[in-house]
C-alpha cells in the first residue's frame, strides 16, 4: 500500500498542491449527482474539500493517519464540513449509502492484487443509494513507457517544488517493472543542495489494463456506464493519459461470492 510514501502528508501536498481539470470534474460531477458524497482513499482532501465547500454531506476515508490530519487542518481552515475516517479501502463498512462516490488519482492502483480490486469494488457497491455513482480515474498503461522503466534514477523535473523551510527540492525517481504482476515498483528520492535525499520512499504502482478493468469493475457487482480519456470527456483511445469510469450498481450481487479462480466447476 506504499504506506511510507504518504507518511508525510506536508510535502506530498507540496508536490502535488491539487487544483486543475480533475477538481473541476468531480466538483462538477458531485454536484450533478446530488446528496451524500464519499471519497476514498482522499489523501489530504484536495478534491472533497472543495466539494464540501459547496455544501454537501461528505466523508473522507483513507489509510494514512498523516493525510487525514492535514486533511482536517485544511478543512478546517476553509470552514468545510468533512467527516474524516480512517479505513481500508479494501474492506470498510460506513453504516451509511452514498449518493456519489469517487476514488481519484490512482489511487486504485495502490491495491496490486484482482482480489483485492475487486473487494474494494464489492465495498463500493454495498455503498450506493439507488441512482447513486461511482467515479475513478487511473492510468490508460502504455507498454512502451513500461518498458522504459530500467531501474535507473532520474530527475522528474516537473515535480520538483518549493519547500518554505527547506527551499527548493529535486524529484529523482528510480522504477522497474514486474510484468508479471503488473507492478511498476519505484523509489522516489527527495533533495535539496544541503540535504540530499533526506527522504527516500518506496512507491508501487499497479497498471491496469482497458478489457481486464472492465472484468474487474463487473466482478464488483457494477456497471460500466461511460469511460474516458481525459478530463474534457474525449472517448478512450489508445494515447488517451486516462481511464476516466463512470460506474453503477449492477443490481443485486453476491457479495460474499469466492475469491478469483475458485468458481464452481461445471456440472457442479
Amino acid at each position: 500500500m506504499s504506506r511510507a510514501f504518504y507518511s508525510r502528508a506536508r510535502l506530498y501536498d507540496l508536490m502535488f498542491p491539487g487544483g486543475g481539470p480533475a477538481v473541476d470534474f468531480y466538483r462538477t460531477e458531485a454536484h450533478r449527482q446530488g446528496g451524500r458524497v464519499l471519497e476514498i482513499a482522499c489523501g489530504t482532501g484536495n478534491k472533497l474539500i472543495p466539494i464540501a465547500s459547496d455544501g454537501p454531506s461528505c466523508v473522507g476515508l483513507d489509510l494514512s493517519s498523516d493525510m487525514l490530519a492535514e486533511a482536517q487542518r485544511k478543512a478546517d481552515e476553509r470552514g468545510a464540513v468533512v467527516d474524516w475516517v480512517q479505513g481500508d479501502m479494501r474492506e470498510f463498512d460506513l453504516g451509511r449509502t452514498f449518493d456519489f462516490v469517487f476514488i481519484t488519482a490512482n489511487s486504485l492502483l495502490h491495491l496490486h492484487d484482482s482480489e483485492d480490486l475487486v473487494s474494494c469494488f464489492r465495498s463500493v457497491r454495498r455503498h450506493l443509494a439507488p441512482g447513486a455513482r461511482f467515479v475513478f480515474d487511473v492510468f490508460n498503461p502504455s507498454v512502451r513507457l513500461l518498458a522504459e522503466a530500467d531501474g535507473v534514477r532520474r530527475t522528474r523535473k516537473s515535480l520538483s517544488f518549493v519547500d518554505p523551510d527547506r527551499g527548493s527540492v529535486s524529484v529523482d525517481v528510480a522504477e522497474t517493472y514486474d510484468a508479471p504482476a503488473q507492478v511498476t515498483r519505484g523509489t522516489w528520492y527527495f533533495s535539496t543542495d544541503s540535504e540530499p535525499d533526506f527522504v527516500v520512499a518506496p512507491l508501487e504502482i499497479r497498471s491496469i489494463f482497458p478489457q481486464e478493468l472492465l472484468l474487474l469493475v463487473s466482478l464488483g457487482g457494477l456497471r460500466l456506464v461511460e469511460r474516458f480519456g481525459d478530463w474534457s470527456g474525449q472517448p478512450l483511445a489508445v494515447d488517451s493519459p486516462l481511464q476516466l469510469c463512470i460506474c453503477e450498481s449492477a443490481g443485486s450481487t453476491d457479495t460474499h461470492a469466492p475469491p478469483l479462480g475458485l468458481s464452481p466447476a461445471r456440472g457442479s
